[in-house]
């Protein structure tokens, strides 16, 4: 081709990955004919964003519509259609066929980005064609489900409230039942795994419980959905695989996507084992005239090295523009490894992860070592400190794995430090040194980034030895379990069998605790592992096998509420 000519740029799907390839090519071609083919009827739209409309959070539907091929044609010169698919690829003649609801024609391209998403997955499910059952994914989703909710609750009174199940308690399961309840219906919840937010530790996924319980969200977790039967003309009878029948007015199905490469596949392009559509550090697929971005495309995960899909906006976003300069020649800034941060607001409560949490890495085969703290947002004698639950894991030469944090307040703040810690590679030695923004209504002067490290310093060079909450039965077995709490906190619930010493009496009652243990092991805990901190250090000294509980009683009775009178 002569360098002087137009060079077409055919791209195949819009919202994030399609708009931002198709936007940064405009931006580094004003000669380029750019041609963005989008199926639905919406080229660029904020999906993230349909819970929080259907819930009232945004108010105008329109606020959700980024762009129009009108106002992409006028700010980029972009030839945006819509309503017209791609049907298939013909590589050696480098076009696309092309279906509309009026004709079909071919299109040639020098460059094709493909940006076709994902899919919801269907589950196997019998009566997933009833009208009242619905998914979130799109505009239409959103529209037919926010026309049902209204139906639903029109004229309805507090005492004969419509009901709904969600499948699924993802991300957008999480969202949407939150969006749900605030329109004024009765939600149940049906997850397939035994907690809720199923990336989220086993340890944390608890706070979320308690905090949908308080909002009257009924929780069905460790079953599956295993039929719709009609009730009546508009109603369901959801049954379960343990035999229980939920009635639902509505049932909205979120149980996960896959990538939409059936185009690709058919293309003969080269797909990984999930499906997804392999690609180079510069999204080039297996043939040298097609790029892929998206929630259809590989990526490999920073921390396990594993390939997969991991449909996120951001990836995405940053994908396009990495497609767009490989496209148009330029130098490329080689695709990074994927971290999986990600973060969801469930009623007053935030919880947020990045990395691998610690099921990802015992699957994977990675030692690590985990660290839990339970810090304040910010200064505590400053009012309205709300506690952040956090989780992290680190490599034994102290390399940060993966984080994960759940509270009411300064979570995103901690998460998105810990990602760039991550992505930078930082280990438990520069948390500690890490200077971040300390004002009494911001944080700390020792932040909980910071305290992470620091925990996670003294457990990595056996300055405090650490037992963790799944370990409780052998710790009962065979070890003395001192309780360093105050008498108060004791009385509230205590293991059987603790020999019970406040932390500040400890120093001039250690005959006791020698007598106890009888050579025995010394198990320590408090509440949150401060104290225990203290106090194992003290019986170290006095030459006792002294172990603190990581996490303390907070963690303890989360995954074990059975302690709890």
């Amino acid at each position: 081709m002569n360098d002087r000519e137009p060079r077409r740029i055919v791209i195949v799907g819009g919202v994030a990955g399609g708009m931002s390839a198709a936007a940064r090519a405009r931006r580094l071609d004003e000669r380029a004919e750019i041609v963005v083919l989008e199926q639905s009827d919406y080229v660029s739209f904020a999906n993230c964003g349909l819970p929080y409309h259907l819930s009232g959070d945004i108010e105008r539907r329109d606020d959700l519509l980024l762009h129009t091929p009108a106002s992409l044609g006028a700010a980029l010169a972009l030839d945006v259609r819509t309503g017209n698919r791609v049907t298939a690829i013909d590589r050696a003649a480098r076009t696309v066929s092309v279906t509309t609801s009026e004709s079909s024609y071919q299109l040639a391209y020098d460059a094709l980005l493909l940006s076709p998403g994902a899919v919801a997955v269907r589950p196997p499910i019998d009566g997933l064609d009833h009208p009242a059952v619905h998914s979130l994914r799109t505009i239409p989703d959103l529209d037919a489900l926010d026309e049902h909710v209204t139906r639903l609750v029109d004229g309805r009174s507090d005492d004969d409230r419509a009901r709904a199940v969600v499948v699924g308690a993802g991300f957008i399961g999480l969202e949407a039942v939150e969006a749900l309840v605030a329109r004024g219906l009765e939600v149940d919840v049906v997850e397939l795994a035994d907690h809720v937010l199923p990336p989220l530790d086993a340890e944390l996924a608890p706070l979320l419980a308690d905090e949908l319980k308080a909002h009257d969200v009924g929780l069905f977790l460790g079953v599956s959905a295993q039929a719709l039967n009609p009730a009546s003309d508009t109603a369901l009878s959801v049954v379960l695989s343990d035999g229980t029948a939920l009635s639902a007015d509505l049932v909205l199905v979120n149980v996960g996507v896959r990538p939409a490469s059936d185009l690709a596949r058919d293309a003969g392009l080269a797909l990984g084992r999930h499906g997804a559509i392999r690609v180079d550090e510069d999204q080039r697929t297996s043939d040298p005239h097609i790029w892929a971005v998206g929630d259809a495309v590989e990526v490999i995960h920073a921390v396990t090295g594993t390939v997969g899909p991991v449909p996120l906006a951001g990836p995405a976003n940053r994908q396009g523009r990495r497609a767009a300069d490989s496209m148009l020649g330029r130098r490329t800034t080689p695709q990074a490894a994927v971290l999986g941060t990600a973060i969801v607001r469930v009623f007053g409560l935030t919880a947020a992860v990045t990395g691998a949490n610690q099921q990802t890495l015992a699957q994977a085969g990675i030692a690590h070592e985990v660290v839990r703290i339970h810090p304040g947002h910010h200064a505590g004698y400053f009012p309205g400190a709300a506690q952040i639950h956090l989780v992290a894991s680190f490599a034994p030469d102290g390399r940060l794995l993966g984080a994960q944090a759940v509270g009411r307040d300064g979570v995103d703040k901690r998460i998105d430090v810990l990602a760039t810690a991550l992505r930078a590679e930082m280990t438990a030695d520069d948390l500690a040194e890490l200077e971040l923004a300390y004002a009494p209504p911001y944080g700390s002067a020792k932040d909980p980034v910071n305290m992470l490290g620091f925990v996670a310093q003294n457990v990595l060079d056996g300055t405090t030895p650490q037992w963790h909450p799944g370990e409780l039965d052998d710790v009962l077995a065979d070890t003395l379990v001192l309780d360093v709490r105050s008498q108060g906190e004791f009385d509230r619930g205590h293991l059987k069998g603790a020999l019970h010493i406040p932390h500040t009496e400890l120093r001039g009652r250690l005959d006791e605790v020698h007598a106890a243990a009888a050579g025995r092991p010394v198990s320590v805990h408090c509440a949150s592992g401060v104290r225990s901190h203290i106090a194992t250090r003290v019986l170290l000294a006095a030459e006792l096998d002294a172990r603190n509980l990581s996490g303390g009683w907070l963690t303890l009775t989360a995954l074990r509420p059975d302690l709890v009178p």
